[in-house]
């Protein structure tokens, strides 16, 4: 999927009025009745199942719904779960570029990535009890990196609450294996399915604290995809099954450079030592010769999450890198404005360029994690950063790896959150 690009200066960028917040609407029957449509030749190639404990939960009042995140067949499986009852669906405002009024009739309510939005509440509740719809959100809001929840937002129980209606969890299963993100994109033969329970009720608001119902959202969404598919032997074989792994696993246990492994067929391999592993068609990685460190894709990524600790509390942690500078003003178009520099420390994000024009500052507070995605829209690997106002989307000109930079965004924030709550 590609977007609206357009060249301009950031001069002009940067006084385009931010667009006016509008009212979600009811989801069109006809669009609802065409994504229904054009959803069954990808279920069907799936074989795609499901298990719905709470239908008359569903069919009986609108909804919270909340959903894992691993690619767009995931909106298929919710429109198939709830057709044909309306469900408006929280989309990130790059969605709506050039399409805006597309997006609108289907029924999405537009909101920023990991960016404060107070009306996005208002929102919810507005289309729950004034147009009487389910609301579908991913608090993930990103695709899965390693087929494990990404970090999830605090407050989703308090939010709950707030809007005072019954929560539905869809779990999705294989969806990972199926396509995951990391691999470009390619399809792999894989059967999917979903689960549809019941999460938290109205007697759940009266009985339990927010911590609890946050408890009870956290524990849904601890899921693995990886280890989904060796528990059920899902066999994925594949010869591109290793295709951009080193978006996922960028540091070489071996001899510890960075940036210098290749994903590729079935192998990762490393250009600095010449290791190489295989990714088995259970999802295993075996190394050719010698130790093989780690088995698990997901113990490797753990891995380079302590050693980027390790590197924040020695003070050796920092990203300088040229970038070009893409930004998110309006729904006219994605704007390109020119090049730039992007570092980040513990002081958080800073973006230059555009002939001194552009300088634009991120506390590590801003946010609980990083906006950081792979060739998105198909321009490259991404790092997201800004406000309420804009959205700065900075394509790395040198081999970066955009994980890195956001596992040290999240551990950077932890760290920095409980200073400052000890300094309280």
């Amino acid at each position: 999927m590609k977007i609206r690009i357009k060249k301009l200066p950031y001069s002009e960028v940067s006084r385009i009025a931010p667009p006016a917040r509008r009212k979600p609407k009811k989801p069109n029957i006809f669009f609802r009745c065409l994504m229904r449509a054009l959803s069954i030749p990808e279920l069907t190639a799936t074989r795609f199942t499901c298990t719905n404990e709470c239908a008359d939960v569903i069919k009986k009042e609108p909804c919270l719904v909340l959903m894992n995140h691993t690619g767009f067949i995931d909106l298929e499986i919710a429109e198939a779960v709830f057709f044909p009852r309306p469900l408006c669906i929280v989309s990130t405002h790059d969605g709506f570029i050039g399409k805006g009024w597309l997006m609108r009739r289907i029924g999405c309510i537009p909101t920023k990535k990991f960016v404060s939005d107070p009306a996005l509440l208002s929102d919810m509740r507005y289309a729950l009890d004034e147009l009487g719809t389910s609301v579908l959100m991913f608090p993930e809001a990103g695709y899965t990196f390693d087929g494990r929840s990404t970090t999830l937002p605090r407050g989703l129980g308090y939010l709950a609450k707030k809007l005072n209606v019954p929560v539905v969890m869809i779990t999705t299963y294989g969806a990972f294996a199926r396509n995951p993100l990391y691999n470009g994109l390619q399809n792999r033969k894989a059967t999917v399915s979903a689960s549809v329970k019941l999460l938290l009720s109205r007697e759940d608001y009266k009985e339990k604290k927010i911590s609890e119902l946050d408890a009870v959202i956290d524990e849904a969404f601890s899921f693995d995809g990886f280890g989904y598919q060796r528990e059920n032997n899902i066999e994925i074989s594949e010869s591109f099954r290793a295709d951009g792994l080193e978006r996922i696993l960028y540091k070489c246990p071996n001899c510890g450079s960075e940036g210098v492994l290749k994903g590729e067929g079935i192998s990762l391999s490393c250009a600095s030592c010449g290791k190489t592993w295989t990714l088995t068609t259970l999802g295993y990685l075996e190394a050719e010769s010698g130790e093989t460190e780690f088995s698990r894709v997901t113990d490797w990524y753990d891995w380079q999450r302590d050693e980027v600790k390790g590197e924040i509390s020695r003070g050796e942690y920092g990203l300088d890198i040229p970038v070009d500078v893409y930004v998110l003003a309006d729904y006219r178009a994605l704007y390109s404005v020119g090049e730039g520099r992007l570092t980040h420390g513990e002081d958080g994000f800073r973006l230059t360029g555009c002939d001194g024009e552009l300088d634009y500052r991120q506390s590590s507070l801003a946010s609980y994690t990083l906006n950081a995605d792979y060739f998105w829209y198909e321009i490259g690997d991404v790092i997201g950063i800004g406000d309420a106002k804009r959205l700065y989307y900075c394509f790395p000109k040198v081999n970066t790896p955009v994980a890195k930079a956001r596992l040290a965004a999240e551990e950077l924030y932890k760290i920095l959150r409980s200073e400052k709550r000890r300094g309280q």
